[in-house]
């Protein structure tokens, strides 16, 4: 059975916010780099990317940050931008759903391998359940659910969605 949790405005209201609060972190910036993980975090992460352009003055890279969610240490972590590009940068690694933590945790673990200015993350649905040490900096929402739900989002479609299975 599908429980809609969030509709198409108040997910666009969250992306606005949540593009706000990145330049609120990043005012005075020339450039922002917004990594989305491939599949839904990179969905979100265009939204965001458009959002922002938007309100800032600072250039917005966009970052395709390719991974095997299920082993990402066996398939390693690729990037559609390379290290010198992101050098002494801030950047956004954005995903969709914040779940176990893992995706985030490895995705932040290939970032900080270069110097940075700063590094933030940002979650459209942050899961109360981790297992690994990982924070969101910018959530959406924050949803407490069992280990058995599943959280879908559709960003894909006319109308945006959030659904929990």
């Amino acid at each position: 059975m599908d429980n809609k949790i969030l509709s198409h405005q108040q997910i666009k209201y969250k992306i606005n916010r949540i593009a706000y609060q990145i330049y609120e972190s990043n005012v005075e910036a020339k450039q922002i780099v917004i990594a989305g993980i491939e599949g839904g975090g990179l969905d979100f992460a265009k939204k965001v990317k458009a959002a922002l352009e938007k309100i800032t003055p600072a250039e917005i890279l966009l970052c395709r940050v390719k991974m095997d969610k299920s082993d990402p240490l066996k398939s390693g972590i690729t990037t559609s931008l390379k290290p010198e590009e992101y050098l002494g940068k801030s950047v956004v690694l954005i995903d969709d759903v914040l779940n176990s933590g893992s995706t985030l945790i490895y995705g932040v673990h290939h970032f900080i391998k270069t110097p940075l200015k700063q590094l933030k993350t940002a979650v459209l649905v942050n899961r109360n359940h981790k297992r690994y040490p990982v924070k969101a900096d910018f959530k959406g929402l924050s949803l407490s659910t069992s280990l058995n739900e599943h959280v879908r989002v559709d960003l894909t479609s006319k109308e945006y969605a959030v659904f929990l299975d």
